[in-house]
This record gives C-alpha cells, structure tokens and sequence, in this order.
C-alpha cells in the first residue's frame, strides 16, 4: 500500500444513484473528469472535498473512503 493511497467507492454510490459524473462534479463545484480521476484513484481529494463528497451521498465518510482497498461485493469477506 503506498503512503498516499486512498481508495474509494465514488463510482460504486455514483451508478447505484443514478447519478452522472457531470451531475456529480456540478453539484460539488468540480470538474467532470476530476470525478473520473478519484473514481480511478488517480487523484485524492481534499479533506473538505471528501467531507462533500460522503455529505453528497448522504452516508459517514468511512462508506465512501477507506486507506484498505474495499472487498469486492459478494466475498467471503462481506457475507
């Protein structure tokens, strides 16, 4: 794990919303291919961005961010 790695299930609350990349980076006052950089994790927001991020979707941070890649759905580790 690299010191400055953060994954995220931006994309994953995106699409189960119905929500657009457009949609979402005009709502957080972003670009729309800054949101495909994050989903990506070519990029890492901002403690504030990150904070509006998990407000956006309306769910505690820890849903949306995590320093431990997230277990794929349908694991071992989720059941």
């Amino acid at each position: 794990m690299s010191a400055e790695e953060v994954h995220n299930r931006i994309s994953m609350l995106r699409v189960e919303r119905g929500v657009s990349r457009k949609d979402l980076a005009g709502a957080l006052g972003i670009h729309y291919q800054t949101v495909g950089y994050l989903e990506r994790g070519e990029y890492s927001p901002s403690l504030f961005l990150a904070l509006r991020i998990a407000e956006y979707f309306d769910v505690p941070m820890e849903v949306v961010f995590s320093l431990r890649s997230f277990p794929r759905l349908g694991s071992e580790a989720v059941k």
